[in-house]
C-alpha cells in the first residue's frame, strides 16, 4: 500500500480517538484502505470527466483550440498527480 494512504489512514486512527493500531485491526485496515483507494479513484474520475469535457469543446478559433489544449494537458497532469501521490496505476 502506498505510505501516503498509510498515513492518512493512521491519522484518521489518532484523529478519530482510536486506541488500536492499524495493525491490530486488520479487517478496519483493510475496509480503510479499500475506501481510501475508492476515494483517490473517485478524483481520477472527475479530473479524466474535466479532460473528456475540454476535448469535446467545439472550437472556433485558434484562441479556443489553444485554450481546450491547455486544460487537457492541467487535466492529464492532475490525474497523473493524483496516481503519483497515492501510487495507483
Amino acid at each position: 500500500m502506498n505510505e501516503r494512504i498509510i498515513e492518512l489512514m493512521n491519522q484518521a486512527n489518532k484523529d478519530a480517538g482510536f486506541t488500536f493500531s492499524m495493525d491490530q485491526a486488520k479487517p478496519v485496515h483493510d475496509l480503510m484502505e479499500k475506501f481510501a483507494k475508492l476515494i483517490v479513484q473517485e478524483c481520477i474520475n472527475i479530473s479524466n470527466e474535466q479532460k473528456k469535457w475540454a476535448e469535446e469543446m467545439e472550437e472556433f478559433n485558434d484562441h479556443d483550440i489553444a485554450w481546450n489544449q491547455a486544460r487537457i494537458q492541467q487535466s492529464q497532469h492532475i490525474v497523473d498527480k493524483i496516481k503519483e501521490h497515492f501510487g495507483v496505476e
